[in-house]
């Protein structure tokens, strides 16, 4: 019953978004990033996404001249219809960039704790590669906020002893395939050392990072690595996709007793989002309801949950209702909002820009099919990245991974089996 369906690729991929052309542009969410070095990025240009959904993009000239480009689909809301700027402007709060709202977190569980600690390649005085701990240095000092040599199994190994004895590291990856340097540690040490203690130690770390398909990275640094950690035991996995839901992760997997690992999208940094004054919290093993729907029961995380929402509207214009779930939470599965999304549609699509081959997925068809399959009339449809190296050439990198275009059709093919 479960049947998967891998997401068209080469000259497929080409041809459905060619025949969906006149009805959005899939190129729009693509964020640009940037190769150049740590002192040009200082003074580079920047797209911010804002709440409203209009793109400003900052020249990074002294007489800060910005100019709007194109409108993106920006704000999944659990609504059905799209928010309007003015009542995003007139609500209570802040705006923050995700990598703020992400700095903002760490920051208010640092001056809540004196045990939360950083550490990681540049992240003291430089600020992370991604300015996610920019100014903590000078604010907590050298001992909290801990700048390391080159060589990811040795402060990590160094993070989770740090936990062993009662401090809650964050360990910061530049970039998470650079984490693969330390599986060793997070196998073999960071999941198992509660258990293999018989309970004596526990383990509050927070393992976090850049990853996914970035603008011509390269294959080394567009990695998606969700499926390699999903497997280990003891670890939790939770992937951010908005300001708001950044912020609440990382605040709840500081706080965890067991260890996180928080996975951040290159592409998201700059979204821009109104998030609240008063302290909060996300669940790490919740999933969000993004859009309520009827028809099919569309299930992903992190830069897809764009995508998907660039799909939504398009599908809506043409009749249909898809209910948008952010999973959120990678390792456990909220099942009980999918089942219950499930039971409402019996449809299922999961687009995920993890690798096809024993991706989230294949791991989310499988608890699906194990939990609901009576609750199903048709087979999963499941849109994956392509199972090889991501491509640096821009078109071929986009060949790769699940376009907006591909959704729609997909979800045209999936209901039209039941009519």
């Amino acid at each position: 019953m479960a049947t998967i369906f891998q997401g068209l690729g080469g000259a497929a991929a080409a041809a459905a978004a060619a025949s969906l052309t006149n009805s959005f542009d899939s190129k729009k969410l693509l964020l640009p990033s940037s190769r150049r070095s740590p002192a040009e990025r200082k003074a580079s240009s920047f797209l911010v996404v804002r709440s409203d959904g209009s793109v400003n993009l900052n020249l990074g000239s002294s007489s800060g001249r910005a100019r709007t480009v194109d409108k993106l689909i920006t704000n999944a809301v659990a609504t059905k219809a799209d928010t309007s700027a003015a009542s995003s402007a007139s609500k209570p709060g802040h705006e923050l960039l995700l990598f703020e709202a992400l700095r903002e977190g760490l920051e208010e569980e640092m001056d809540r704790d004196m045990h939360v600690c950083v550490m990681g390649e540049d992240v003291g005085h430089y600020g992370g590669s991604y300015k996610v701990t920019k100014g903590l240095a000078e604010k907590y000092g050298d001992l909290r906020v801990l700048d390391t040599p080159i060589a990811e199994n040795s402060f990590t190994g160094m993070g989770i002893g740090a936990a062993m004895t009662g401090l809650r590291p964050i360990v910061e990856g530049m970039n998470m395939g650079f984490l693969l340097l330390a599986f060793n540690q997070i196998s073999n040490n960071c999941g198992m050392l509660h258990y293999t203690s018989g309970g004596q130690f526990t383990i509050p770390i927070v393992i976090r990072g850049p990853g996914g398909v970035g603008r011509q990275l390269g294959a080394e640094h567009s990695q998606r690595l969700e499926s390699y950690f999903q497997s280990i035991p003891g670890i939790q996995m939770v992937a951010c996709s908005t300001p708001y839901n950044a912020k609440g992760l990382m605040k709840a997997a500081i706080r965890s007793e067991n260890p996180v690992i928080l996975f951040e999208h290159v592409l998201l940094y700059n979204l821009k989002e109104r998030i609240p004054d008063e302290e909060y919290i996300c669940n790490l093993e919740e999933a969000e309801m993004v859009r309520p729907g009827e028809h099919v029961t569309i299930l992903t995380y992190s830069r897809m949950r764009y995508h998907v929402m660039q799909a939504a509207k398009t599908l809506v214009s043409k009749g249909y209702d898809p209910e948008v779930i952010d999973i959120r939470s990678l390792k456990p599965f909220d099942l009980h909002t999918i089942g219950n999304s499930v039971k409402k549609t019996h449809r299922v699509m999961i687009v995920e820009e993890c690798m096809r081959t024993g991706g989230i997925g294949a791991s989310l068809t499988a608890a699906i099919t194990e939990n609901f399959h009576d609750y199903l009339d048709a087979p999963i449809v499941c849109l994956s990245s392509q199972d090889v190296p991501t491509p640096y050439a821009g078109t071929l990198e986009e060949w790769t991974v699940v376009q907006p275009a591909q959704i729609v059709t997909a979800v045209e093919q999936l209901c039209q089996k039941l009519q």
